[in-house]
């Protein structure tokens, strides 16, 4: 169900949140405050962006491929988008693949009105149910997982819009972070095990919904608190907010990979700051295994926090060896196979002054494929780097993810096919380590990982999926839910 973007990382050699959604209710202008909280979840989806508002009587949509900026790029079109409530949402497209059908929010008209929905996350029984629901005479638009949320919501025999989305979800399996609109008003709600993010604000008499806190930021709202695991949030248009737990309870396991790369160093996750986080574990990082060496050098942007800690605990200096190129375009054009193996070197470039002569520590956040990291190693030894260690701020990726996570299939990750000492032979790295999963779960807090129960959905790295893999154990299955590709100019 996983789908690499082509225009992002031609090596798919990076994770990649699927989403980012952003919602608020009881505001002046809500799709411009809409479009400002999106632009701060930017990194969790450039493929595509919509949003949806509602007037108080009608609900109106604007959704198009590309950046907020590039679709929201003028007060016009903003303007088409009136009323005190909107929804949005940025994408990657890990499950359903691209095409404007599948960006979201997703809209209906039910027997009750209208219902928008914006997702993040995956819903890991999306086709079991598709094809259920097919057979009952469901007609579906598009081939994104969310769409099984709104037919499961439309055929439920509860009375009120509330208990058939309780029932709804109550059939669904995997990760959800979820603002849906009613003529009624906005529902927030995250799935029982909380492996997605989502968060509550305030900017007035408004009240905000967004993944990341980050985004409340931006549009200047207070940070109230995070939705909680199981938690659905009800808010009127009076302003009336009112909380409820249907599912029960359940030991939280949110996305532990938040915290390594996923969300903005400047986010507020779990009452942490990620930025702190990420610099501990780079202390974990030099306590676990330091290297001799002259200087420590990130891979900019998501290696910085965890060099800088490393560099604290070491008392190794840290430098800029790499310098980052913010100007390469997303859609690139790279017409050979010898220009391809140049991208790194478009986003990249060796400080040669400094990286020459000395024996260098790369820091970065993952190692997907190993295809970057063989690139960037290359680079400082023909910058003249006389010693490249590599140290990575998380544990080897050895498993999939199935929760809204864009990684390639277990037999295409690095660390599922070799041991550590191979994958430093097939990166050329003098040395290579691993923060351990005990060192990533001291950074967080925790005394260590409790291989009981863990704290965290930690499944990319020790294959302990914390839900059921309905469609993955059904994959052989022929798939006959297709839609024709929508072209897009």
């Amino acid at each position: 169900m996983n789908f690499t973007n082509p225009f992002l990382d031609r090596d798919g050699d990076k994770l990649r949140e699927e989403c980012g959604v952003f919602g608020v209710i009881g505001a002046k202008d809500a799709a411009s405050m809409t479009a400002l909280g999106l632009h701060a979840l930017q990194h969790r989806g450039q493929e595509a962006v919509g949003i949806t508002s509602f007037d108080g009587s009608e609900f109106y949509s604007h959704r198009g491929i590309g950046h907020v900026a590039q679709v929201f790029n003028s007060a016009e079109r903003l303007a088409e988008l009136p009323g005190a409530m909107a929804s949005g949402h940025v994408r990657y497209s890990t499950t359903g693949g691209s095409g404007l059908r599948n960006v979201q929010p997703l809209f209906a008209d039910l027997a009750s009105g209208g219902f928008s929905i914006a997702h993040n996350g995956n819903i890991s029984n999306a086709m079991h149910l598709k094809r259920d629901l097919v057979q009952k005479g469901a007609i579906f638009q598009s081939t994104s997982d969310t769409e099984v949320i709104i037919h499961l919501v439309a055929t439920s025999r509860y009375p009120t819009l509330l208990d058939r989305f309780v029932d709804a979800l109550r059939m669904v399996e995997g990760a959800y972070s979820l603002i849906c609109m009613t003529s009624e008003g906005m529902i927030a709600c995250r799935d029982p095990l909380g492996i997605r993010p989502l968060v509550m604000g305030r900017i007035g008499d408004a009240i905000v919904f967004a993944s990341e806190s980050v985004a409340l930021d931006v549009v200047g709202a207070e940070l109230i608190r995070q939705i909680e695991p199981g938690e659905l949030v009800q808010v009127d248009h009076k302003g009336t907010i009112s909380s409820h737990r249907p599912f029960g309870n359940f030991n939280a396991r949110p996305c532990i990979f938040e915290h390594v790369y996923f969300s903005r160093p400047d986010s507020v996750l779990d009452g942490q700051s990620v930025y702190n986080v990420r610099k501990q574990i780079g202390v974990e990082l030099a306590k676990e295994s330091l290297a001799a060496a002259d200087l420590v050098i990130p891979v900019p942007d998501s290696g910085v926090p965890a060099a800088i800690g490393y560099a604290q605990q070491s008392g190794i200096p840290f430098e800029l060896g790499i310098i980052r190129s913010h100007y390469v375009g997303r859609t690139f054009i790279q017409p050979s196979d010898g220009a391809r193996h140049a991208d790194v070197k478009r986003k990249h470039n060796a400080n040669r002054a400094l990286v020459e002569g000395k024996r260098i520590v790369l820091i970065d956040d993952s190692i997907v494929r190993g295809t970057t990291s063989m690139k960037i190693v290359q680079m400082m030894r023909d910058a003249g780097a006389a010693e490249v260690h590599m140290r990575i701020a998380s544990p080897p990726t050895e498993h999939s993810c199935f929760y809204g996570v864009d990684t390639p299939e277990r037999s295409k990750l690095l660390a599922a096919r070799m041991d550590i000492q191979a994958m430093a032979e097939f990166i050329q790295a003098d040395s290579l380590a691993f923060v351990s999963i005990d060192g990533l779960y001291r950074a967080v807090g925790e005394a260590g990982r409790n291989k009981g129960c863990a704290q965290y959905c930690d499944a990319c790295f020790t294959g302990d999926y914390p839900t059921r893999l309905t469609d993955l154990a059904e994959r052989d299955t022929p798939d006959l839910l297709t839609l024709p590709i929508n072209r897009v100019a």
